[in-house]
Formats: structure tokens, C-alpha cells, sequence
């Protein structure tokens, strides 16, 4: 019964109607209550007051019937006291007992208890305590009069405050009444306005948990209902909307699975296959339904261990499928305790042929390092073993190849370090701006000799008035440097070597194109990759290490630019240099 919105209204507005009159009520009486209070006492604190009625009081205290003339003296006073003999009446007590001696109420005075003030004023202080829960106020005021000793006691018993009361509570009461039966009348009125429309809002709602979008609620008005009304139409648009979009994320989900090149394989939680893609059905090489994880992954990472996992933690493990290698990262899709575990299976094949090569190298770098070693150190005993039994240009000859070979290993160490620099960000870039044509002229004079060593003949054709740039100029022209001394490397004696220049927009250019050995196809993709040599048996004979390019590379790489292959026509190789003319404001873009 109380769980209707009419009732929960009904008794709402009959709580706060009684709550309301009680504060009301409780307000009133206890302020009509302090009112006769204070006004008690402010009047009985004027009369006292007035030092020629204290002085009279004590005149007529001495004479020796004392008690009579202060009776006869406070009846002249009776109308500045207030003294009425129904409510409020005068007591003569003795100073020194507290008994009745006269007074306007004989009958009282004889049985008039000792209060806190007529104590007070036996011990010669005036009590003017009050005490709001008492039934009465009271003042007592000692008088002395030569050796005589009299308490002026003033006391009302609130019959009047009492009485108003009374007369608040019953119209209090009767308020009440008529505020319980206005509370229910409004409550139905209230109750028809916004049930009504509330049950429309339930019947809506229950379409749309039904499936059913189409149906809109009408509007009926402008106010806080209106307004809900209008909110639910708009929600129940939103979220036919975002249902639609679930959908269709749902599909864009299907379809990421199906053609990811990672493998994605689900378990419920019981173990039970739920969905595996076809890039894992390809990497396991199996069917869908023989991916068992007890079979694949239990002796890897146990389904227990997996399945009780939080959300961002996460298991790795390795697999081995032929001559594929298989990375395994295992995760809890749900935190609940009924979730399911999910398999991320990774291609890591070329990862670990990549992880061979640089063994490679390293064994590569460690022979290159060998043979010069070896040589000087031949040459070096037979220089010494012959004690000066051999020609002074034979020796010459021996030392210049250890010297050759000193310069040989240097080479080596000093490209390991500049690539080791680069890859711990410790190389920094000296950022400035040059003239990118001037950079080509210096790398051209300090190749000239070398190419003319070779019979190279060596052309160029670019504008005087190429853009500053910005950059490392060093850098870059290590970087040409490099390109230029491969082409007349690799070219054969009386070959050709022709650079070509020129800017577009936000970026410059420059071509290296040459007639030598050419790099085959089935090395074009590799040729920038560290560690990557084409011949090594020729690029030992060259003093090649293999590390050239890619250094180059790294180096573009920090100017925010690009160095590759271009297409070439007939023997020979084209490599193509383009950086920006501008770079980034943000330091560490570079390094």
C-alpha cells in the first residue's frame, strides 16, 4: 500500500504539515513564555530600581511595625508592581527566617516554599533567578531598616501565561486539521499530474526494453515531466544509436580478428574454445577446433594461473610450430571469476633470424677485428726476429702495412662507437643553419682526389642559390660523405659518378648516381639494415664494415629525414638524400 507514489505523497505532505505546525506551535508557546518571563523581570528590575521607593521601603523597614507600614507602603505600589492578587501578589517575609510576616495572599504565605531567590535574599542579595520549567516567577529583595530585616518577595504564578497557551495550542490544533485535510487534497491533485505521465514513461520504457525504437512519447507540457519526456525520447534515440554503433564496432571487431596478422585465440572459463582467427589457425598450423588449450598452452602457462589474473596482468610464453616461431602473451578478458582467458600469438620468426644475423655480425666484426690484429702483430715479430738483417725498404713497406691495418681497426671501433652513441641518444645533434649547396661543394673538393685516385670522372649539377637548411652540418656532410665514398668504392676504375641536387617546397635533395657493380634486387631492401653487408669477401677489401648506412641512416633519421634507393636505369646504383628545411622546436625530436 505505501510502496504507490500517491500514498509516498500523501504521507510526505501529512509529515510535513504536523512537522511544521509542531515546530510552529513549539515556537509560539515558548516564546509567549519567555515574553511574560522578561517582562516580569524587567518590570520588577525598574521598580527596584527607583532609589526613592527603596529608600521608603527601608524608612518604613525601621519603624518597630515594620511589616505593616511596608504592606501599606506596597499596596500604594501595587499598580508600578503589577500586583493583581489572582496571578501575581506581594510577600513580607522575616530577613533572617524567610516566614510570612503580610502580604496580599495570607493563604499562600502560609505555606510559601523557600526558593533559590528568597534563599538568595536571606543571605542579603537581591534573587532575581529565572527559571523557565518552574511554575511560577519570582523576585525576593532584602530590605533593611535599622536593626529590622524584611524580604520583599514578588511572586506569579503564570496563570496568565498558561491560559495563552492553552488558547495557541487549540488554535494550533485546529490548524493542524485543516492542514491535514488541504495535504490530502493536494496529494491527489499532485498524484494525477505526475503519475500520469510516469506511467507513460514505464510503458515507454518497456517498448524499449522490448526491442521496439520506433514509438515516441508525446509531450504534454513544458515543465520538469515535459522536460523528462523529452530527455527519454532523445535517450531512447542515443542508445538506438549507440546500439547501432556496438553493432557495428562489433562487426569492425569481427573483421580486425579475421584479418590481423596477430593470432587471437579465446577460451571461456571452463576451457571451451570461443573464438580462433585465421592469422592463428595459420601460426598454429591447425585446425580451429583442435586449438585445445590443454594441448597448446597448459605445459606453457596453466589455464588456472591465467584465469585468475587482474586486469593488466599478463603472462608471456614461446612456441615453436615448424620452423616458425610463435610469441604467446596469455591474459583474463573479466576480472569476474567466470571470465574467459585470451591467447595473442605473435610471428616473432624474423625477430630471431634478425637476432642470427647480428650474432653473424658479431662474429664478422670480431674476424675483422682478428686479421688486422694478426697482421701487425706478423709483421711486427718479423721486424723484430730480423734484427736489421733486412732491407730499410722492406721494413718501410712492413710498417706501413701495420700502419694501414692500425688505420683499418680504427675505422671499425670508431663506427661501433659512433652506433652506439646514436642508440643511446648520447650523439647529440649541433643544430645550426648552413647553406645546403655549400655542404655538397665541401664533400665534393675532400672526394675529388679519391675518385681521381680511381679514374672516376666525377660531375655534378645543381643551383647556386639551393635554402639554408637546418642542421647538424657535420652530420649531414658525414652522410654525403659516405654516399660519395661507396659510389667510388663500388664503382670499377673509369667509371662515372654524377650528383644532382635541388629543393621542393619544405625539403631539399640530393642524388648520388654511379655506373659500378650495382646492388642486387634480392639486397635492395636490406641494404640500409645494420649488420648488412652485400659482399662481404669485397667489402673487406674495400675496408667496408657494413655499418656505414645504416649510421647514415640513423643520422637522416634525426633530422626528421629520409635516405633510399632510387630507381636506376641500367648498371649502377642512385641513392637519394632528402631532408627538411626546417625542423622541430622540441629538442629531443633530434637526438
Amino acid at each position: 500500500m505505501f510502496r504507490s507514489l500517491h500514498m509516498k505523497l500523501v504521507m510526505i505532505l501529512v509529515l510535513l504539515i504536523t512537522s511544521l505546525m509542531t515546530v510552529v506551535g513549539a515556537f509560539l508557546m515558548t516564546s509567549v513564555t519567555n515574553f511574560f518571563i522578561n517582562d516580569f523581570y524587567s518590570q520588577m528590575q525598574t521598580a527596584f530600581s527607583d532609589v526613592s521607593f527603596i529608600s521608603a521601603l527601608q524608612s518604613e523597614a525601621a519603624q518597630e511595625d515594620g511589616a505593616q507600614r511596608l504592606q501599606a507602603l506596597l499596596e500604594i505600589y501595587s499598580g508600578t508592581l503589577g500586583i493583581n492578587s489572582r496571578s501575581r501578589n506581594y510577600y513580607i517575609l522575616d530577613g533572617t527566617t524567610g516566614a510570612f510576616l503580610a502580604g496580599s495572599d495570607e493563604t499562600g504565605g502560609q505555606v510559601l516554599e523557600q526558593t533559590a531567590n528568597i534563599l538568595a535574599a536571606r543571605n542579603g542579595t537581591v534573587g532575581y533567578e529565572s527559571d523557565i520549567a518552574a511554575h511560577y516567577m519570582d523576585v525576593a529583595v532584602p530590605i533593611t531598616g535599622g536593626s529590622n530585616h524584611f524580604i520583599i518577595y514578588i511572586r506569579d504564578n503564570r496563570a496568565t501565561v498558561s491560559s495563552l497557551n492553552s488558547e495557541l495550542l487549540l488554535i494550533i490544533l485546529q490548524a493542524l486539521l485543516v492542514g491535514l485535510l488541504v495535504s490530502v487534497l493536494l496529494s491527489f491533485l499532485l498524484s494525477k499530474t505526475m503519475i500520469d505521465p510516469i506511467e507513460k514513461l514505464t510503458e515507454g520504457a518497456e517498448r524499449i526494453a522490448g526491442g521496439n525504437f520506433d514509438e515516441v512519447l508525446e509531450v504534454d507540457s513544458t515543465d520538469e515531466i515535459g522536460i523528462l519526456t523529452t530527455t527519454f525520447n532523445d535517450m531512447a534515440t542515443v542508445l538506438h544509436d549507440t546500439l547501432d554503433a556496438v553493432e557495428n564496432e562489433r562487426s569492425k571487431l569481427d573483421a580486425l580478428f579475421l584479418h590481423m596478422t596477430d593470432g587471437v585465440v579465446a577460451y571461456d572459463g571452463s576451457g571451451a574454445l570461443i573464438h580462433c582467427n585465421p592469422a592463428a589457425v595459420a601460426l598454429l598450423d591447425r585446425a580451429p577446433e583442435d586449438c585445445v588449450y590443454s594441448e597448446l598452452f597448459e605445459p606453457i602457462c596453466p589455464f588456472a594461473h591465467v584465469a585468475v589474473m587482474k586486469r593488466g596482468d599478463y603472462a608471456e610464453g614461446e612456441l615453436t610450430v615448424g620452423e616458425r616461431s610463435v610469441e604467446l602473451y596469455f591474459a583474463a578478458f573479466s576480472d569476474e571469476e567466470a571470465g574467459g582467458v585470451l591467447v595473442v600469438l605473435h610471428d616473432i620468426t624474423e625477430r630471431r633470424r634478425t637476432e642470427e644475423r647480428r650474432k653473424e655480425f658479431v662474429a664478422n666484426v670480431s674476424h675483422e677485428l682478428r686479421t688486422p690484429l694478426t697482421n701487425i702483430r706478423s709483421y711486427a715479430e718479423t721486424i723484430r726476429d730480423a734484427d736489421g738483417d733486412i732491407p730499410r725498404e722492406t721494413e718501410n713497406g712492413f710498417l706501413d702495412i701495420v700502419i694501414n691495418e692500425t688505420d683499418r681497426m680504427t675505422h671499425i671501433v670508431q663506427d661501433l662507437l659512433t652506433l652506439s652513441r646514436l642508440d643511446s641518444g648520447r650523439s647529440e645533434m649541433v643544430m645550426a643553419r648552413f647553406p645546403f649547396g655549400d655542404a655538397i661543394d665541401a664533400v665534393l673538393r675532400s672526394i675529388a682526389l679519391e675518385a681521381q685516385r680511381h679514374g672516376h670522372t666525377l660531375t655534378h649539377d645543381y643551383s647556386e642559390h639551393l635554402p639554408l637548411i637546418m642542421g647538424d652540418r657535420g652530420r649531414i656532410e658525414q652522410v654525403m660523405l659516405n654516399i660519395l665514398s661507396n659510389a667510388v668504392k663500388y664503382t670499377p676504375d673509369g667509371g662515372h659518378i654524377h650528383v644532382t641536387a635541388g629543393d621542393a617546397g619544405e625539403t631539399v635533395w640530393m642524388e648520388v648516381s654511379d655506373n659500378g657493380i650495382g646492388i642486387p634486387e634480392k639486397d635492395r631492401a636490406r641494404i640500409f639494415e645494420r649488420f648488412y653487408r652485400v659482399d662481404k669477401a669485397r667489402s673487406r677489401e674495400s675496408g667496408g664494415t657494413g655499418l656505414g648506412l645504416s649510421i647514415a641512416t640513423e643520422i637522416v633519421q634525426r633530422h626528421n629525414g629520409s635516405l633510399t634507393l632510387a630507381e636506376h636505369e641500367g648498371p649502377g646504383t642512385t641513392v637519394r638524400l632528402e631532408l627538411p628545411v626546417r625542423q622541430a622546436e622540441n629538442r629531443e625530436a633530434i637526438l
